[in-house]
């Protein structure tokens, strides 16, 4: 399964609602308890642990007395408010009995598209795990994201937290064993995730969750591409966490890619939100995908949206199929008025040349082949 770990290394836990709740929806204590004396031991074998925790919607549901997961964003929000204070109380209460303390990070999608603030989000979990005895505890802030800020999921946000620590490894728990084939046998490794692979996926159904396997690949495409390994497990077999550790096959396993990207453009690839389009003929493709080149203001077709010298782009085929992201060198108006033109031309249209690029290599990143 997993690659053999050594002290120091930080291991990503993805906690789902389905663990830590009854069927019944209601906080199950017993469950929560068996996690966080995983978790412990985890910590006393000298690795570094951050937790990824579902669950605030699910306890403001108990201790508002809602039957059913909230529709309205306004209920959802005003669940989680109450259920994130009931939810770390919790954590905290067990991780003390174990010599522990917890730190509670929220975040929203757009904490995240903004470098400085990115970066910010890195320096306070790494500097929280250098302390040794502190237990980091991500969780969306469901209380303030609205629909166009919200990650979507813990599952994704659990791959977002991994690729900005540099974790060696992401652990998904949720209530069943990994990934099932056709045939609901268990797929206990996965090298890539093609369209085979996610015809196996299906969504959830249960009242307090909001993903299924299909966000769980999604996760398991962002881990992989930022070189991160990755296991989908069942949390309620008994000290799954350690079994994972130890090498036994466990769930479903995701082997990262070899080519790991550097931080800026895991940022780049995973977090940043695009602000445009821009579409690109098969030559400039070509260069990008298989030469490693720069993309130039000859081989862009046209620009769609709104941009800005700096902000993040979506890079497409001909047939508008995404295939790289990257940051670019010009507006969308000055983007529009050098298409189709030679790099040695752009003065003489634009009047000056602020760069020989649209986008430089260094700061573009394939996301699709």
């Amino acid at each position: 399964m997993i690659g053999v770990l050594s002290k120091g290394d930080t291991i990503v836990v993805k906690i789902g609602s389905s663990i830590l709740t009854s069927s019944s929806g209601q906080l199950d204590m017993r469950r929560l308890q068996t996690i966080t004396r995983q978790v412990s031991e985890l910590k006393r074998e000298g690795f570094a642990v951050v937790i990824v925790s579902s669950g605030a919607i699910a306890c403001g549901m108990q201790k508002l007395h809602y039957e059913r997961r909230p529709q309205s964003l306004g209920e959802s929000c005003c669940a989680a408010a109450v259920g994130q204070a009931i939810l770390m109380h919790d954590y905290g209460q067990f991780f003390r009995q174990d010599g522990y303390m917890t730190a509670q990070i929220l975040l929203t999608s757009d904490g995240l598209h903004e470098r400085k603030r990115y970066l910010n989000a890195r320096n306070t979990i790494l500097t929280l795990l250098e302390k040794g005895d502190i237990i980091p505890i991500v969780n969306e802030n469901d209380a303030v994201a609205t629909d166009e800020i919200k990650f979507g999921d813990n599952d994704k946000l659990s791959a977002q937290v991994a690729a900005l620590i540099d974790a060696r490894l992401l652990i998904i728990l949720s209530d069943v064993d990994g990934l099932y084939d056709e045939k609901g046998v268990i797929i206990n490794r996965v090298e890539e995730i093609d369209s085979c692979i996610e015809g196996f996926a299906g969504k959830t159904s249960k009242k307090t969750s909001t993903g299924g396997m299909v966000t769980k690949l999604q996760a398991a495409k962002i881990a992989a591409g930022a070189g991160i390994e990755m296991v989908i497990a069942n949390g309620n077999e008994a000290n799954v966490l350690q079994w994972i550790i130890k090498g036994e096959k466990k769930g479903t396993y995701f082997v990262p890619k070899k080519d790991k990207i550097s931080g800026k453009k895991r940022w780049i690839a995973f977090s940043c939100k695009g602000c445009g389009r821009i579409i690109i003929d098969e030559g400039a493709k070509e260069a990008v995908l298989k030469g490693g080149k720069s993309l130039l203001s000859i081989g862009v077709i046209d620009a769609e949206g709104e941009f800005a010298f700096g902000d993040l782009v979506v890079i497409c085929d001909a047939q508008h199929n995404e295939i790289a992201r990257g940051l670019i060198n010009y507006s969308n108006q000055e983007l529009l008025k050098i298409k189709q033109v030679r790099t040695a031309d752009i003065e003489k249209i634009l009047g000056y040349k602020s760069y020989d690029e649209v986008i430089h290599r260094d700061n573009l990143v394939i996301v699709n082949r």
